[in-house]
């Protein structure tokens, strides 16, 4: 089921049915959500007019990623990258989609056909903890390559290009983390007062959170759509998303394949400005 290889130079399990390459995530804790000092570089940000917009709006509505709190998450395999078109017709073979430019693009999925995927996939959802954790990969900035604006350059959407791919890395091997909006196992709730201190997802009816979006909204427009990028960026599933799958540790032999590690630190909204909904920037089918 599991072979252990070495992807970009780094350790990796693949799935051998499908192909699919996962990285495997150490436990640890970390805070979760947009920090005290995140607020306060988006703030310096905005005040030396490196940003394409004023980021008042974005700023108001915060608490949808607040209150940051200390979250104690286990190990865990996570799919390198979002599954591509090519990946999910392993499981659906009559998978067609409308914004996918080849095979190796990220797939995303609609209403259509998301549940009978999360059906016939034999991984889970990432709960919103275990995918921030992942995409922080044990920074505390904005994204995890520090507190300065992304580029545009940096999103990733197409897989076929291996050096790209690995350039796009994390410090956990995760590829092009924030680029599309990704489908969490928990149900949408606009704060995080009582949530658990652990990586349970919150459950319930209604929306599903995603998480990330940056190239959903590509070409950039001018409309602040960076943020989205952000690791602690969050929003409520709108008309297609993104699966980037979660599994347990290979077990090897009786025991788990892996020793404990010491902790280290359907369609995006149509509103991308985070303003007053003036940009109104659409993905091209």
């Amino acid at each position: 089921m599991w072979s252990k290889e070495t992807v970009a130079g780094r350790p990796a399990w693949r799935h051998v049915p499908s192909g699919v390459v996962f990285r495997e995530v150490p436990g640890g804790t970390f805070r979760m959500g947009l920090s005290d000092e995140e607020l306060s570089a988006l703030r310096a940000l905005g005040e030396a007019d490196a940003s394409d917009n004023s980021l008042e709006y974005f700023l108001a509505g915060a608490a949808r990623m607040r209150p940051v709190r200390e979250v104690r998450v286990e190990p865990f395999l996570i799919a390198r990258h979002p599954l591509t078109v090519a990946q999910i017709r392993h499981w659906l073979p009559e998978y067609e989609d409308e914004y996918a430019e080849s095979d190796g693009t990220v797939a995303r999925v609609t209403d259509d056909d998301l549940d009978a995927l999360i059906e016939a996939l034999p991984f889970r959802l990432p709960s919103e903890a275990e995918w921030e954790y992942a995409a922080r990969a044990g920074t505390t900035t904005l994204t995890f390559r520090g507190n300065e604006i992304p580029d545009e350059d940096e999103i990733l959407d197409v897989f076929a290009d291996e050096k790209r791919v690995a350039a796009s890395e994390n410090a956990f091997g995760l590829a092009a983390t924030g680029c599309a909006n990704e489908l969490c196992a928990d149900v949408w709730t606009p704060h995080y007062e009582n949530a658990p201190s652990d990586a349970r997802p919150r459950t319930g009816d209604g929306l599903r959170v995603v998480r990330g979006g940056g190239a959903d909204v590509s070409p950039w427009q001018g409309c602040d759509e960076w943020l989205l990028l952000l690791a602690a960026f969050r929003s409520a599933y709108d008309m297609f998303t993104a699966i980037r799958p979660v599994a347990s540790l290979p077990v090897v032999g009786g025991r788990w394949a892996t020793r404990r590690r010491r902790p280290v630190a359907r369609r995006r909204s149509a509103d991308c400005s985070f303003r007053d909904g003036s940009c109104r920037a659409v993905r091209s089918a």
